[in-house]
C-alpha cells in the first residue's frame, strides 16, 4: 500500500473544503451582518488520542488500546468548523429603520415560514401593511411577541420614529412632536453560540431548547447604522492562495507516488527478473 498517496489525497480533500469555506466568506464580504466561517484541520493521530480509551474493541483492554495505525496517523482532515461571531465595523446610514447591534453574541429575531430565526442584519423596512420586516419580508419580532403574537406596526401618521439603545421604539403623537412608546424589539443573546446553525439569507436557526428570552437592557441597538461583515478580504485572499498552493503540492506528491515510485519499482523488478 502506498501510504504517502493516501495521505496526500486526504490533505488535498481538506484543502478543497477549506477553499470552499474561504470562497463563501469572500462572496459575503459585503453582506450586512455576515459572520465568517472557519475550519479546523487536524489529523488521525490527534483524533485517536482523544478517543483511544473508548475504542470499539472487545473488552476495552489495555493491550487493545495500544493499537495505533501509524499509516494513517498524519493524514490531514477537517476536524471541526465554527463561526467567528466577532463584531464587524459599524457603518452610518442615517436610515430610520437601519439598526445594528454593538455587542457580540446578540441577535434580532424574525418570523419565517420555517419558524423563528435570528439575524445580525438590521436592514429593516416597512411593508404595505405597516409591519416592520427584514429584506426578505420576514416580520421583525417584538419583545412581547411570544405572549401577544402581535407585530411591530406603524401608521402613516408616524412621521418621527426613534429607537433607543435597548430597542424601545417611540413614535410621535399625530400632529405633534410629543413621543409615545410603541413596541420594543426582541433582542436575544443565545445561551450557546456554537449551537447556532446557518440557514442562508443571513439567518441562524436557534437551538430548540433555547427559550430566546428578551434582554431587558441590551444596551447595543444603534439606529441609523448597519454592521458590516467581519470578513477581512485581504486575509481571506492570502488563505485562498495558501490553500491553492497546498493543493498543487499534494498533487505533485500524488504524482510522484503513482508514477515515479511505481516506475522505479517496476524497473527494479524487471532487472531482478
Amino acid at each position: 500500500m502506498q501510504t504517502g498517496y493516501y495521505a496526500a489525497t486526504g490533505g488535498m480533500v481538506a484543502q478543497f473544503n477549506r477553499m470552499d469555506t474561504i470562497a463563501s466568506n469572500l462572496a459575503n464580504a459585503n453582506t450586512t451582518g455576515y459572520k465568517r466561517d472557519q475550519l479546523i484541520t487536524g489529523d488521525f493521530a490527534r483524533l485517536y488520542k482523544t478517543a483511544q480509551s473508548e475504542l470499539p474493541i472487545q473488552n476495552q483492554t489495555e493491550e487493545a488500546a495500544q493499537y495505533f495505525n501509524r499509516a494513517l496517523s498524519r493524514v490531514p482532515q477537517i476536524t471541526d468548523s465554527f463561526t467567528d461571531h466577532s463584531l464587524g465595523s459599524m457603518q452610518r446610514t442615517d436610515n430610520t429603520f437601519d439598526m445594528a447591534l454593538a455587542k457580540e453574541g446578540q441577535f434580532f429575531a424574525v418570523n419565517t415560514p420555517q419558524g423563528v430565526r435570528l439575524t445580525r442584519d438590521g436592514t429593516f423596512t416597512i411593508n404595505d401593511e405597516g409591519k416592520l420586516v427584514n429584506k426578505q419580508g420576514h416580520e421583525v419580532l417584538s419583545a412581547d411577541y411570544f405572549q401577544t403574537k402581535t407585530a411591530i406596526k406603524f401608521t402613516a401618521q408616524d412621521s418621527i420614529i426613534t429607537i433607543d439603545k435597548n430597542g424601545l421604539i417611540s413614535s410621535n403623537v399625530p400632529d405633534s412632536l410629543q413621543m409615545s412608546a410603541n413596541k420594543k424589539l426582541l433582542v436575544v443573546e443565545p445561551q450557546n453560540l456554537r449551537a447556532l446553525k446557518k440557514e442562508g439569507e443571513n439567518l441562524y436557526i436557534p437551538e430548540s431548547s433555547d427559550p430566546l428570552t428578551p434582554l431587558a437592557e441590551s444596551g447595543s441597538v444603534m439606529q441609523g447604522f448597519v454592521e458590516k461583515s467581519n470578513v477581512n478580504a485581504v486575509n481571506e485572499m492570502i488563505a485562498l492562495v495558501e490553500a491553492n498552493r497546498l493543493v498543487g503540492m499534494y498533487q505533485k506528491a500524488m504524482d510522484s507516488q503513482m508514477n515515479d515510485l511505481n516506475r522505479d519499482a517496476i524497473e527494479k523488478l524487471a532487472r531482478k527478473g
